[in-house]
């Protein structure tokens, strides 16, 4: 991969999630998460890194969202970075002069009572991104930016706290995206994902859930956005669970779900924390190889 699009501009977490992912590619930041995941669609870049989930505010939205609509993508890799901040100002800006802080809402959230604390009073400001905040510090626009620790490498701006974080081991999960095609070996510490659009009547999500159940099949994450926006009750299910669809365990479960509803494919990559599948007795590769093997006998007429 020599192109890589990201979610820009310059300075921010996915910036350096995406060197971690490809070390020699050719960064290119996009404006938006969309229009990062559009530049792998049309073949403007190789892959695209997004975030999908942080460990204090959950779910990003957007990258659900892009992942569930248009042309399919899917996640080959995952990075998984502690998420500190900085507060960076212009050089002439003591901390005693701040009056307005930007940042993206995720990254507000999650230093509100470091604010508070430390800077009481000041008024909060929404951006795009944590680099677009500083960019906004850096033309004037307000006193001070929550940003990535490494948005001080591309702009003019100088730290007046560092290390900030409200909850000391959060983290952020990013995806490298690219459209279909072969997928990464797997490792026996992967992870799979999948949305389902469940019909909306009782039971539909427990029967879903209840495939995974009965293969031993452990989930890692479950969100639900609206199918239709404005709407109540038709809902999309992010489902991610230990294992590799190249795996006979995982592809029977595959399979028993898109029997059920549509389901679109979102991957199967190494997980960023290396931690193996669990595997419950009698539901482990092999034991569904060898049931497979049984029927195949029976219908032969080799054995009863």
């Amino acid at each position: 991969m020599n192109r890589i699009a990201y979610f820009g501009p310059q300075g921010t977490f996915t910036e350096q999630a995406a060197r971690s992912l490809v070390a020699d590619g050719d960064l290119v930041p996009y404006e938006t998460i969309r229009l990062a995941m559009a530049a792998a669609r049309k073949g403007e870049t190789d892959a695209a890194c997004v975030p999908v989930e942080n460990s204090v505010e959950g779910p990003v939205t957007a990258t659900l969202d892009g992942l569930a609509e248009d042309e399919p993508l899917v996640a080959v890799a995952e990075a998984l970075l502690p998420i500190h901040f900085s507060v960076l100002a212009r050089p002439d800006t003591g901390a005693e002069e701040v009056r307005t802080v930007a940042s993206h809402p995720h990254a507000l959230a999650q230093v509100r009572r470091w604010l508070d604390q430390h800077l009481p009073g000041v008024r909060q400001v929404a951006t795009a991104s944590t680099a677009a905040a500083a960019v906004a510090v850096s033309g004037g626009e307000y006193d001070a930016a929550v940003a990535a620790p490494v948005a001080a490498e591309h702009y003019p701006l100088r730290a007046i706290a560092t290390e900030v974080a409200d909850v000391r081991d959060a983290r952020t999960r990013f995806l490298l995206l690219r459209t279909p095609g072969e997928l990464p070996e797997p490792t026996g510490s992967d992870r799979t994902a999948v949305v389902a659009a469940a019909a909306n009547r009782t039971g539909a999500l427990s029967e879903l859930l209840t495939e995974l159940a009965f293969r031993g099949i452990n989930l890692t994450r479950l969100d639900a956005r609206p199918t239709v926006k404005g709407g109540f009750g038709e809902y999309r299910f992010f489902i991610d669970f230990e294992g590799h669809v190249a795996e006979p365990r995982i592809g029977d479960a595959l399979a028993a779900l898109r029997r059920r509803c549509e389901v679109r494919f979102l991957g199967s990559h190494p997980r960023a924390d290396g931690v193996r599948a669990s595997i419950q007795p009698a539901a482990g590769n092999d034991d569904f190889r060898s049931a497979a093997d049984w029927v195949e006998s029976v219908r032969r007429g080799d054995t009863a």
